[in-house]
């Protein structure tokens, strides 16, 4: 097992509260906004999807990229300290990831590099779809993801100099 950054915490309660204003917000596109946690404003970018619009993908800056992927309210009851190998489809491209899963939001968790293969994939055109053999498959937007990415990116980026 892996340990995880204790500033995960945080950004997990950022995606508890987008979770809930995206079943307000209409139709799912990626958007980058600052969300309040514990530590301060966090710059978030974040998607909903799934059937029933109610999956997220949320990427903020922990030190590193880190992506969250919450399965939502289809999603099933995860057992602690588990993870699981996610295939990430857009634009004719696949990027597998292992993703450990965030037990107290039963959100999966990868910390990524800048210049990780699957940022890529998620600035594509389309629709990219979240899939693993054990939890199902959700399908995303990418409507805004490019601008969205690249201002999380460009927030690692100002705190790491």
């Amino acid at each position: 097992m892996h340990n995880r950054p204790t500033k995960l915490l945080p950004m997990l309660m950022v995606g508890a509260a987008l979770q809930a204003s995206a079943a307000a917000a209409g139709p799912c596109s990626w958007s980058a906004a600052m969300e309040e946690d514990e530590g301060g404003s966090v710059l978030t970018a974040s998607v909903c999807g799934g059937a029933k619009q109610d999956a997220h993908l949320i990427l903020t800056c922990l030190g590193r990229p880190t992506l969250s992927y919450d399965l939502g309210a289809t999603g099933q009851q995860l057992e602690p300290r588990i993870s699981a190998s996610f295939d990430f489809d857009a634009d004719g491209k696949t990027v597998t990831k292992k993703l450990d899963l965030e037990a107290m939001y039963n959100y999966f968790v990868v910390q990524l590099t800048p210049s990780d293969p699957l940022l890529e994939v998620l600035q594509g055109k389309g629709d990219v779809t979240v899939g693993s053999a054990s939890y199902g498959r959700n399908s995303f937007p990418l409507t805004g993801s490019t601008k969205a990415i690249r201002k999380v990116l460009e927030s690692c980026k100002a705190n790491a100099e």
